[in-house]
């Protein structure tokens, strides 16, 4: 598969980072531009997030999961040569690049656990899917009166079929608040 994957909740960059390269110019060239073409409106601040002559290193984790990191941050997370998936921090610190999700209140406890989200969990009362997205796509998860997101997921169903099918798993969670990649603050 080549989809970003979830990242264990007791990820800990010690144990689970294989290795960690700072990777050649014509690398971090390509990884910035497959960043800005998945995420159009990252275009405007990339220079921030992903400065030209910073050094960027790429390390890599088990089945085939690989990091981005930049200036000690860890920015970005794919599964071999997958869509890369932002950090909740990176989301935090510049929301709206990334399409977004809500579920209702039910859900946030199941979510913080790191369960993925069920098709009624964003079909309810409080939950919204406002834009058409497509299976595959990664998207911020929101909740129901929270302002910053939850989680970072990946749709399993397009938004038309979740509403249509309203049955199974709708977004499979990659990353949330106070699993392992949120309890890593920097890398050195």
């Amino acid at each position: 598969m080549t989809d970003a994957r979830a990242l264990p909740a007791r990820f800990n960059v010690k144990e689970d980072v294989s290795s960690s390269s700072l990777v050649k110019s014509s690398v971090q060239r390509g990884i910035r531009q497959k960043v800005l073409e998945q995420y159009e409106p990252l275009q405007s601040i990339a220079d921030d997030i992903l400065p030209k002559k910073s050094n960027m290193y790429l390390m890599k984790c088990h089945e085939h999961i690989n990091l981005v990191s930049l200036n000690n941050r860890i920015l970005f997370f794919n599964q071999r040569e997958g869509a890369h998936a932002p950090t909740l921090r990176l989301v935090h610190e510049y929301p709206g690049f990334i399409p977004t999700v809500q579920v209702d209140r039910g859900a946030i406890k199941f979510l913080l656990s790191g369960a993925n989200i069920m098709c009624p969990g964003l079909t309810s009362p409080g939950a919204r899917m406002d834009v058409e997205l497509p299976e595959g796509a990664i998207v911020a998860v929101m909740a129901e009166g929270k302002q910053h997101a939850l989680a970072i997921g990946r749709m399993k169903m397009s938004t038309s079929d979740i509403k249509k099918i309203n049955k199974g798993i709708g977004v499979e969670t990659l990353h949330y608040l106070g699993d392992g990649l949120w309890k890593t603050r920097t890398v050195a």
